[in-house]
């Protein structure tokens, strides 16, 4: 494939800057009736050469770099990495091509001893519809921060060298096997067995993504029956369901493939598996409160006093959870690279602290380089799961004592407007202004993100903030009383009919 930018470099600099999400890079891949694509193969090859010049201004300028690509299932992961591929190729880079894999397991081909590589980058959009892709960047400090991302795009922009001598090559590698492997000894290990999940039905759903592997290669591994496991294969028009642990209808397809093979565990995945859930046999669905109440559970126990991040939309009743068994609630911004963060500053200033968490599903352990991983996750599950069956016990078990809300509910309202950020902003900014002239309303003062505010009436509380990734208003919401939803959301609507840009 031959490159050619016949881009303006003011009109470049714009589009490309606009393609960064948080510590992602994301847009529109495929060209469909409602979007113009922006995230091109010769886009994607100057964000690679960006990433190049990065590493080695950041790295030793002499030696020759060797990263790794990887990607989900997505329609246009293919066409993307063979232009990354030429792009590194043309700086002199060792490719090391891990095909189809997780993007967990790309940040392990820093650490891993086959691979040792100086930087990798995954492409995916995640959960996003079948049109949009993006990129992950990592070194074996971890993922690339915001500011690391912004200096990737400015080094992107840097014009080309009129000659090069160098020539990189590229080497095949089957990445989702060696991490298997990781997976399946770190379980036997623990339990002390070769095949721990003999006797076990366990299925998995990987919504078409990339997580199929999951099923055939780690639990099949571990001695567990997997017949029942649906949409193990990569197809990127998700025809199934979107592959998202947080989608009522996808967790609804694996508790009914839970039911109906009558299995002791369901396994769901999104796109790239850096996020999970799972179903219980009796059909409970374990995802954004009781999978951090579950995994939160097993952490405490290891280590008494332990303090769990989370972010700020978690229930009143995780926190009751967290305290009653000894731990710690912290609660943090939305946001997995957040939580993250604050987990890791949180240990640095000597609090224990070995979880990081997101109602997402987005789950950092500090003993696996707090590394949001979907299968890690799991894997931490599945080896407490073998000790409960020998004292009879399921896993959902650990979460018996969890006060779930009466009602709950997360809305999501368009914002019709450009520059949506701002406009959202304002939205949040006077509904302070609007709370204090409810009776019974009052803002949290603890709060990291949006607004945040108790309802005494209610009892209850609401959360309004912005999306991160849509131009999206979201509200979450929960009461401990019947009616509570729907009157806080009855007075919440009488101010929010004042946007015309809002579609409510």
């Amino acid at each position: 494939m031959t490159t050619n930018y016949s881009f303006k470099e003011d009109d470049l600099g714009i589009s490309l800057k606009k393609l960064i999400n948080g510590t992602d890079i994301r847009g529109i891949a495929i060209e469909n009736k409602e979007h113009k694509a922006n995230l091109t193969p010769e886009i994607i090859a100057l964000i690679g050469s960006g990433f190049f010049k990065w590493l080695k201004r950041n790295g030793d300028t002499k030696k020759n770099l060797k990263v790794a690509l990887g990607m989900d299932s997505r329609l246009s992961g293919t066409i993307l990495k063979d232009s990354l591929t030429e792009a590194l190729i043309r700086e002199g880079v060792t490719v090391f091509d891990c095909g189809m894999t997780t993007t967990p397991s790309m940040f392990m081909t820093t650490i891993l001893d086959d691979y040792k590589c100086d930087g990798a980058i995954m492409i995916t959009a995640s959960h996003l519809p079948y049109y949009y892709n993006g990129l992950k960047f990592f070194t074996s400090v971890g993922g690339c921060e915001k500011e690391d991302i912004e200096s990737i795009i400015e080094f992107s922009l840097e014009k080309e060298n009129s000659s090069k001598s160098l020539k990189g090559k590229v080497k095949k590698f089957s990445l989702v096997d060696d991490y298997s492997k990781v997976l399946v000894d770190k379980v036997r290990k623990a339990v002390g067995e070769e095949k721990p999940l003999e006797g076990a039905r366990i299925i998995v759903d990987a919504g078409n993504g990339a997580g199929g592997f999951f099923a055939t290669k780690v639990l099949k591994s571990l001695g567990a029956d997997i017949e029942g496991s649906q949409f193990l294969n990569p197809d990127g028009n998700f025809p199934n369901h979107i592959p998202n642990p947080e989608n009522k209808e996808a967790m609804e397809f694996i508790r009914n493939a839970v039911l109906k093979s009558k299995a002791d565990l369901g396994i769901i995945f999104d796109t790239d598996v850096d996020r999970a859930a799972i179903v219980s046999k009796s059909g409970e669905e374990i995802n954004k409160n009781a999978l951090i109440a579950l995994i939160s559970s097993i952490i405490i126990n290891e280590k008494n006093k332990s303090t769990i991040v989370t972010d700020s939309i978690t229930s009143a009743g995780v926190t009751e959870f967290l305290t009653n068994l000894g731990g710690v609630h912290h609660r943090f911004k939305r946001g997995y690279k957040n939580v993250i963060n604050e987990a890791k500053r949180l240990n640095n200033e000597g609090i224990e602290c070995p979880l990081a968490i997101e109602t997402s599903g987005h789950a950092a352990l500090k003993e696996n380089y707090f590394l949001d991983d979907g299968a890690y996750l799991i894997v931490k599950i599945l080896i407490e799961m073998s000790k409960l069956k020998k004292e009879g016990k399921d896993i959902d078990y650990l979460i018996k004592d969890l006060k779930n809300p009466k009602e709950s509910k997360e809305i999501r309202i368009k914002i019709a407007s450009d520059d949506f950020k701002t406009y959202g902003q304002s939205v949040i900014y006077n509904l302070k202004e609007f709370s204090h002239k409810v009776q019974g309303w009052n803002i949290e003062p603890q709060n990291y993100e949006g607004i945040k505010i108790n309802c005494a009436k209610e009892e209850g509380w609401f959360l309004l903030r912005l999306s991160l990734h849509e131009p999206l208003l979201a509200v979450n919401i929960e009461s401990d009383i019947d009616g509570g939803v729907e009157e806080m959301l009855k007075t919440l609507k009488s101010f929010l009919t004042m946007y015309d840009n809002l579609n409510i």
